[in-house]
């Protein structure tokens, strides 16, 4: 009999075998098995109690009598199968919290090679020239961060460390949060914050409020010697007036992991400014992707009969 089973399913080039030995490490009486071929998946999935992955399909669900839990390995679930996973009484978690630390780690990776000006040093080695330059320093800045989840709120305390005042942006602002100021998203509320940073950091889940959320209007807004980091999804901002910000100096840098278009095509403008630094929406890779998974489903699965075992 399978307790958990771990779906044939990889994300940045991580091997599932890890996770599920990192699941046995966690529960080590636990039956853990790793599905290898689509019949094996179905047959583990007709007797797991527990199934892992970021995809499982809603006629496998309706067969199985036994399942109880899936965790999903990414953040959002909007993706999966809810109305049959509700139907058959299998409740869902999310990997929600898996990525603060290391994208909060490439933000402020961001932001430092930007105030001290490492692209230039870097330009400069290689040509082999020895010429100083001019670097700045983020102690008593302003950052403003949209999105308090568990990634904006990790970004913030890092910023915190360095003694930057910053600026929360979440829909419920009476929620509080470790910001130094936390608003809402209305707009006067946020222009003003906006007009205040030196930094500013997206990092909220695409939904119809952040659509094109830093727009025209916001560059216009923001203080020109301001940069723009993209953790988020690259529709939150209008990829044109990006540009057109850039091109004009409007605000100094940006740097962005997520762009509008994505894969962003090999003859787009963003490419050709120096101002700006493009990563290829690898932000969430780390290496401890599969532990922190196997933790959330630790955790999940101590409400299931998997617990008892």
């Amino acid at each position: 009999m399978t307790d958990v089973v771990v779906l044939r399913q990889k994300i940045h080039g991580l091997d599932p075998a890890d996770y599920a030995e990192a699941i046995r490490e966690r529960l080590p009486e636990a039956d853990v098995a790793l599905a290898g071929t689509p019949s094996e998946e179905r047959e583990l999935l007709m007797e797991a109690t527990v199934a892992t992955g970021f995809r499982i399909d809603p006629d496998v669900v309706a067969a199985s009598d036994s399942l109880d839990l899936f965790v999903c390995t990414f953040a959002g679930t909007d993706h999966l199968p809810l109305d049959a996973l509700e139907e058959a009484g299998v409740t869902v978690a999310n990997a929600s919290g898996v990525h603060g630390p290391n994208i909060a780690e490439q933000v402020l990776g961001y932001v430092l090679a930007d105030v001290r000006n490492l692209r230039r040093g870097w330009a400069q080695h290689e040509r082999g020239e020895w010429n100083h330059y001019q670097g700045g320093e983020l102690a008593g800045s302003t950052a403003t961060v949209v999105g308090m989840g568990p990634i904006g709120e990790t970004i913030i305390d890092r910023f915190g460390a360095f003694d930057v005042e910053t600026i929360g942006v979440r829909y419920t602002p009476a929620k509080g949060g470790n910001a130094d100021d936390v608003i809402g998203f209305e707009e006067t509320a946020l222009l003003d914050a906006f007009a205040r940073s030196d930094y500013l950091v997206l990092a909220c889940p695409l939904t119809d409020t952040t659509e094109g959320l830093v727009d025209e209007e916001a560059f216009l807004t923001l203080p020109t010697d301001a940069m723009v980091v993209n953790v988020a999804r690259g529709p939150v901002i209008d990829t044109d007036a990006l540009v057109s910000a850039l091109r004009g100096n409007d605000i100094r840098s940006a740097a962005l992991d997520v762009t509008d278009p994505e894969p962003l095509p090999a003859d787009h403008p963003l490419w050709t400014l120096e101002n700006c630094l493009v990563t290829p929406h690898n932000a969430g890779h780390t290496p401890e992707y599969w532990n922190r998974c196997a933790d959330i489903l630790l955790d999940a699965a101590s409400d299931t009969a998997l617990a008892d075992d």
